[in-house]
């Protein structure tokens, strides 16, 4: 079966078709490295991770190039790195750090390169002088500004009208600048701010520059597919398409483009206003990567994902239950490395829901052959295994049970209908019945642990 891929910029399904099939070429948005990267964040992370896995096992893993970038120059690290009185380069490499310690405990694979902003600001600027040279930019008042009404098909991507890109983009008013949508390619900067030398003098690049230097200089002037959640359709991607567009003149930048669904955490936006903004890190603290990273693949990569306590206890429970029949490390000694319907699942757009619904008919297959002491169960449960490393499941053995306890089926369940009782009682204000199941959670030897929504985590304290 062909891998078929929802693009973007058609609206359409369609079968991905290379390039290049000896050099297959990803790019995707990374994180901004400022603080601690949140849930949402790490929602692109692993859903491009499962296609790289994907493509890896189509193409072969030395003709997939992989490339995630880090933003290390930006606004909000100017400033925090301001309030914390350290060069931005200390605060990146600490917020870094924290970024791969995070995502290594999702299971997500290192892509195949790994550029940083600060180290393409050359590149940057070969192609804004490109973007001058031909029309398609303009310099005024010390910034190089993209002049979007050169390009008479902006916008195709997003598909917007002129007042709906206003709105999207938080257009900036300024005398300078030519038209309402030109965006900035470069930027003064002041003897307080990061800086490079550049022929408009010292400054700092634009947001959407850098992602255009980044590809271009490791995937080249056209590439396969470019991925990114759905916020950044527009201005960035768009803004991206714009820029490598005329600066090399092709029609495509890249083939195919792929967005994943919004997050929210319990029915509402995530925000630190209403206190449900989750770190990785802090789930961590409470949930094992393998969990987040199932609960995560449980929707649709295109879908809004509602990330709540009773989808991570579920995520939870059938994990337990894939691990009874896990055998760690890989074996070919019963075929190959992933049953084909498994592969067949994820090549339809990245069908993981679909793709967990065949590690459950493999788990009912794999308990009714072990029910007949059937010696056809080895093979299957080793398919089912490389199944789970192809999802990016490869020590669940290790699995950590923070929370789990040795608890049977019915004292889970009733764990998880006490706690959700408790939530109930401290929505309806109701302090004392919420402290009496409190007790009662207490009295069975479970600890709770709250944040300001409610329950996150219980472990097993007896």
């Amino acid at each position: 079966m062909p891998i078929r891929l929802y693009n973007t910029l058609t609206r359409t399904k369609e079968e991905f078709v290379p390039l290049d099939p000896a050099n297959v070429r990803m790019y995707v948005c990374g994180p901004t490295v400022w603080d601690y990267a949140h849930i949402g964040n790490a929602r692109p992370v692993i859903v491009f991770d499962v296609l790289f896995r994907l493509l890896r096992q189509i193409y072969g893993a030395d003709h997939v190039k992989y490339v995630r970038n880090i933003t290390d120059v930006d606004d909000k690290i100017n400033a925090r790195a301001r309030s914390e009185g350290i060069a931005i380069g200390e605060l990146t490499e600490r917020t870094t750090r924290q970024f791969h310690e995070d995502i290594a405990a999702l299971g997500v694979l290192p892509p195949t390169v790994e550029p940083r902003a600060t180290q393409h600001i050359a590149g940057m600027i070969a192609i804004i002088e490109r973007l001058i040279s031909s029309g398609h930019a303009y310099v005024a008042d010390g910034h190089v500004l993209f002049d979007v009404p050169s390009m008479p098909d902006y916008g195709q991507l997003s598909r917007r009208s002129l007042d709906e890109m206003l709105a999207g983009a938080r257009v900036d008013v300024a005398p300078y600048k030519r038209g309402e949508m030109d965006f900035v390619l470069w930027k003064p900067s002041d003897a307080e701010t990061p800086g490079w030398d550049s022929p408009w003098g010292r400054g700092r690049p634009g947001w959407h520059i850098e992602c255009s230097a980044m590809s271009w200089q490791h995937l080249g002037e056209e590439f396969d597919i470019h991925g990114g959640g759905i916020d950044l359709v527009f201005p960035h991607h768009e803004n991206e398409i714009a820029q490598t567009r005329c600066a090399f003149g092709h029609p495509i930048m890249a083939k195919y483009w792929m967005h994943n669904g919004f997050l929210q955490v319990e029915g509402q936006k995530m925000s630190k206003s209403l206190g449900n903004f989750l770190t990785i890190r802090q789930l961590l603290d409470d949930w094992p990567g393998d969990v987040l990273r199932f609960n995560m693949l449980r929707t649709h990569y295109r879908q809004p994902i509602d990330w709540t306590l009773q989808s991570l206890q579920e995520s939870r429970r059938v994990l337990l239950n894939f691990q009874k029949h896990y055998t760690p490390g890989l074996d070919r000694t019963y075929g190959p490395e992933a049953p084909v319907e498994l592969i067949d699942a994820l090549s339809d757009d990245l069908n993981t829901p679909s793709a967990i619904a065949v590690l459950h008919e493999m788990l009912a297959a794999i308990v009714k052959l072990e029910r007949a002491n059937d010696p056809e169960q080895h093979r299957v449960r080793n398919r089912f295994s490389n199944a789970l490393r192809l999802l990016g499941f490869a020590n669940l053995d290790q699995l950590q049970h923070r929370g789990m306890g040795n608890l049977d089926k019915a004292e889970e369940s009733k764990v998880d209908f006490l706690i959700a009782a408790r939530l109930a009682a401290r929505k309806a204000k109701n302090w004392a019945e919420s402290d009496r199941i409190r007790d009662e959670l207490a009295a069975m030897g479970i600890a709770i642990k709250d944040n300001k929504d409610g329950t996150t985590s219980w472990e097993v304290k007896r």
